[in-house]
């Protein structure tokens, strides 16, 4: 209740940064809830879709095992499509062209992957980096119109003074709260968002063995 009166009690630019601040603050809490689903998902699909593909004697056989959300199967689709595209068929047996065609495949089709569950990150720091800042304008606002109250009434007295100071700490602490969660959950992400990067790379080798195998 006390910070809604003193919110009350804020300038037009108070409010204004207020505002903003509160507006970046639930577009990042949304973003994180997003974000972690996503990796939530992606993580739990590619565990499944990974032991179909383990236990899978050829390719074909995995065809019929795809999970839906996994950024492995984004990796699967896309080199058995360049496989499929570039089969020899011989004297009974399967050849490929070249097998760094479909290592080019992959590679690309990670980057997608890559994207995909990184959309949205660049908020999470763009909230981060400027949240302080914008709180940091509506504390000098603040200030400034305390020192003008000062000039104005002739007087340091609390009473004369106090709004301004309020509006000052106010936005502060708005800028530290919209900030730090951001910052918290983009460091987290971004980690998830490397382990994530070395499954798929882990998943090329994977899937070059067995074509190679199968292929060669």
């Amino acid at each position: 209740m006390q910070l809604w009166t003193a919110f009350l009690h804020t300038g037009w630019v108070g409010k204004t940064v207020l505002g903003i601040l509160i507006l970046f603050s639930i577009g990042s809490w949304a973003t994180m809830f997003v974000v972690s689903a996503r990796f939530r998902r992606s993580a739990s699909a590619s565990r499944r879709f990974l032991a179909s593909f383990r236990k899978a004697k050829r390719l074909a056989d995995v065809q019929t095992a795809q999970a839906t959300h996994s950024s492995l199967v984004g990796l699967f689709k896309a080199g058995y499509a360049e496989i499929e595209a570039q089969t020899l068929h011989t004297a009974g047996s399967q050849t490929i062209r070249s097998l760094e065609s479909v290592e080019r495949s992959l590679l690309r089709a990670a980057r997608i992957e890559s994207a995909r569950l990184s959309k949205h990150l660049p908020f999470l720091a763009t909230t981060a980096a400027a949240s302080p800042f914008i709180g940091l304008f509506g504390t000098v606002w603040g200030i400034m119109q305390a020192f003008a109250t000062i000039g104005t009434m002739g007087t340091t007295s609390i009473t004369a003074v106090a709004p301004g100071i309020s509006e000052a700490l106010i936005n502060t602490a708005a800028g530290l709260f919209a900030a730090i969660p951001a910052l918290l959950a983009y460091n987290y992400f971004v980690q998830r968002l490397r382990g994530a990067r070395g499954e798929m790379e882990d998943f090329t080798l994977e899937f070059l063995n067995l074509t190679e195998r199968n292929f060669t």
